[in-house]
């Protein structure tokens, strides 16, 4: 029996990772956790780079949703809450731009949940 997708495995071309890479950053502003891990089970197993970023655009949603919980779960916390959706985007668009450039980044404050 055939596989339904014959690309399923393919590698990418190294600007296709590149697109990608930075596609899975981007959308995830909007579309936070759902992009990144959509993004991780279609496309880590595309390329180094695509995958590198796969995991490490997932990586920083779960730490941004678990920041989320222990600032609206602690009474300190109340008082930076407005910062974080500042630092998600603003490091969401530095990743991004560093994936369209070519470069293995690693965002410094996520949690690295998966190994990359």
């Amino acid at each position: 029996m055939t596989d339904s997708n014959p690309y399923a495995n393919q590698p990418m071309s190294p600007e296709s990772e590149k697109l990608w890479a930075m596609a899975l950053h981007l959308l995830a502003i909007p579309f936070e956790f759902f992009a990144p891990l959509i993004g991780y089970f279609v496309l880590r197993d595309r390329g180094p780079f695509v995958s590198h970023h796969a995991k490490e655009s997932l990586n920083f949603g779960i730490t941004i949703v678990l920041a989320a919980v222990v600032l609206i779960i602690s009474i300190v916390g109340w008082l930076l809450l407005w910062a974080l959706p500042i630092v998600w985007v603003v490091f969401r668009i530095i990743a991004a731009i560093k994936a369209a450039q070519g470069e293995f980044y690693k965002i410094p404050i996520a949690i690295k949940f998966i190994k990359l």
